[in-house]
């Protein structure tokens, strides 16, 4: 599977960056994204993140929880 073009941002209060990925998809895009903005050591729970194809403009939102890694799509 080829890698896509996604701009993926946090919904979070102050969180205005965004950062440009490459993934083969939506989900693996906002994980590479969750690494890279990196949360303040003390933040833990849930981040709420849009990941959009550049090319495309297609968006999805995940709910990734920062303690197990685990995601789901945003309500």
């Amino acid at each position: 599977m080829n890698d896509r073009h996604f701009s993926a941002r946090a919904i979070t209060e102050g969180q205005q960056r965004a950062f440009d990925v490459m993934g083969p998809d939506f989900e693996t895009a906002a994980f590479e994204f969750v690494e890279r903005w990196r949360p303040e050591p003390d933040e833990d729970g849930e981040v709420e993140v849009t990941v959009t194809d550049t090319e495309t403009g297609e968006r999805h939102c995940f709910r990734i929880d920062l303690g197990s890694g685990e995601s789901e799509a945003c309500g």
